[in-house]
């Protein structure tokens, strides 16, 4: 969901081939659509379709919704993006993420995973979306950070965290792990 402009849609779909699976990217924008085409041309498992996530059909053992943000934590490449934000801008984006997080949610098959990522540390486009979603629904909250670490061959104290039950949240700090400050929540679907 929401995947222009297609970097995580590309490593995702050539995961998804070497095991047999295939991918659905889909985004409201036409020209987002055509940069996750562009990205995908070289793999034949990609589905890719102009459609607002929030009408998202599955049942889908896996979703990534790549939420829209306030963009904060890019600043670092993209400094006049400051000039860009007002602060009331986190509340209307704060909306959309709880929209497209349902709808994620909704799309997901019983005992499937959800990830939520933004590129903002903001607290409200992060902990208070998710922490308000899983209030009306039937989750487990996954290990963020230990998954991370899995896949890095990192230490999994190195991402920063937010723990929430027996799972935790994973936020990244462009100070403290070289990249852009990106959140991360993974949730599992109850059966």
């Amino acid at each position: 969901m929401c995947a222009g402009p297609g970097g995580k849609a590309a490593v995702l779909a050539a995961i998804a081939k070497q095991q047999g699976g295939a991918l659905d990217a889909f985004d409201s924008s036409e020209h987002r659509v055509e940069l996750v085409r562009s990205s995908t041309q070289a793999l034949d498992n990609v589905t890719t379709r102009v459609q607002d996530a929030r009408d998202a059909t599955g049942p889908y053992a896996k979703v990534l919704v790549d939420v829209p943000c306030s963009g904060l934590g890019a600043l670092r490449r993209r400094p006049e993006a400051r000039y860009r934000r007002r602060p009331e801008d986190i509340n209307a984006l704060a909306g959309l993420q709880r929209e497209l997080l349902r709808a994620a949610l909704d799309a997901c098959a019983p005992g499937g995973v959800v990830a939520y990522s933004t590129c903002s540390p903001h607290y409200a486009e992060t902990v208070l979306v998710v922490d308000d979603v899983l209030r009306k629904t039937d989750v487990e909250i996954l290990d963020a950070p230990a998954v991370l670490a899995e896949v890095t061959g990192t230490d999994a104290e190195g991402f920063a965290s937010v723990t929430r039950g027996a799972g935790r949240y994973a936020q990244l700090w462009p100070h403290v792990h070289n990249t852009d400050g990106m959140f991360l929540a993974l949730m599992r679907k109850a059966n």
